[in-house]
């Protein structure tokens, strides 16, 4: 298949067929495809002011962007480095964290993860992961150790799960040298789709200031409305003293990401000799038109109240897809906002039951044996009742060809 086209919250192949899109095209389109308001944003950007090398000067759209975030973030996070990737952001965030202890005069170079974490594919962020398709055969340069799940994701979820996975991350801290810091996602993306249990984050962030460990949260995937809160981390109430941004901060439009730390740690690089405060980036970070769109992006969610409209439709998709739970194909269906996972019992039955949705009309991602389905935040009341209808005879008709 081959998409030429995509308006809305729809994509066009090359055959002329039109497909509701319900995995946002991968960049979590927070504000659907063809917007025009996004549009307007980065013509009028075009024509005043492509790009400066931010080593040389600044310029209005990323310097309004990181205010903007500043506000829009909590507590302390305040000093905002822009890029232009998920992957720079976790090599930017983990740098900045190993930096800052040595600032401080501690030697700290440790990093915890979970195994089945995902925070990009360069050389660094590579090596936080211990997903099959991302393990290196190359050795960090530094000490990472990685958390496995202690349950399935569904039995995860259940106050004993969320006990034994405290448990373990903990185990991780006290073992070996003091950690730098503890990097997790809100929710694992390409790790499962796995919606972690409530109060782990809170829970997770008394246990890193306890043993002094940075807490860093990785929202490319969550954040910007993606699970009904403008951050992932909102649902817990909780501040990380770093967090990485990519893909919805500019709708998925143009390549956009951002680092952003806590005045705390910003103010250790005032006092290091070298690099004179936070520096880290390419020529290309927060290109202007990039950062103009951002900007945008902010107002629609704004005035279109998509973050509210994400927390409204991915209820009644989630309660409607838990109705499959009855198909014996179906082991699990879980999700936060909008993006909703269903489990099938192998890869096998999540391959026919997507390629049956997409026949039918409708678009989803699957990984070894996991449905991802993560439509536009524009999503509409009909279009969830379409996605529903969909999905629901797609497992149907699978299940009757596995008879």
């Amino acid at each position: 298949m081959r998409i030429v086209e995509a308006q809305g919250n729809r994509v066009r192949d090359a055959e002329g067929n039109w497909y509701l899109d319900g995995i946002s095209g991968v960049l979590n389109a927070s504000c659907g495809h063809g917007h025009p308001r996004l549009i307007e944003a980065a013509t009028l950007q075009f024509q005043q002011l492509v790009h400066y090398d931010p080593m040389v000067s600044s310029h209005d759209p990323a310097e309004t962007l990181a205010s903007r975030l500043a506000e829009i973030l909590p507590g302390e996070l305040s000093e905002t480095c822009l890029l232009n990737s998920g992957s720079e952001a976790t090599e930017a965030a983990i740098r900045i964290a190993l930096q800052y202890w040595r600032n401080i005069g501690e030697d700290r170079n440790r990093v915890i993860t979970f195994e089945a974490a995902y925070h990009g594919t360069t050389f660094l962020a590579q090596q936080l992961s211990g997903l099959p398709f991302t393990v290196s055969e190359w050795a960090p340069p530094f000490p990472i150790d990685h958390v496995v799940l202690p349950a399935s994701p569904r039995a995860v979820r259940t106050e004993e799960g969320a006990d034994a996975l405290i448990a373990e991350f903990e185990r991780a801290l006290r073992s070996g040298p003091p950690a730098a810091a503890v990097m997790v996602e809100p929710l694992l993306g390409l790790g499962g789709c796995v919606v972690l249990p409530a109060g782990f984050l809170a829970r997770l962030r008394e246990l890193c200031d306890r043993h002094g460990a940075l807490l860093i949260l990785d929202e490319v995937f969550c954040g910007f409305g993606r699970t009904g809160r403008m951050f992932g981390f909102e649902h817990e109430g909780i501040t990380p003293d770093i967090v990485t941004m990519s893909k919805g901060i500019s709708g998925g439009y143009l390549p956009l990401a951002a680092t952003t730390v806590t005045s705390a740690i910003k103010e250790s690089f005032t006092r290091e000799p070298v690099a004179q405060g936070l520096r880290y980036g390419h020529t290309t970070g927060g290109h202007a038109v990039a950062s103009a769109v951002a900007n945008a992006v902010l107002d629609v969610m704004a005035d279109e109240k998509l973050v509210e409209n994400s927390a409204t439709q991915g209820a009644t998709l989630l309660e409607g897809l838990r109705q499959l739970e009855s198909s014996p194909l179906i082991t699990d269906v879980r999700g936060l906002g909008l993006v909703v996972a269903i489990e099938t019992d192998t890869s096998e039955s999540a391959a026919a039951i997507a390629t049956a949705a997409a026949q039918a009309g409708v678009m989803t991602r699957h990984e070894r044996g996991v449905i991802r389905i993560a439509p536009p935040l524009t999503i509409t009341t009909d279009d969830t009742v379409e996605l529903l209808e969909t999905i629901g005879t797609a497992v149907a008709v699978a299940s009757a060809a596995d008879r």
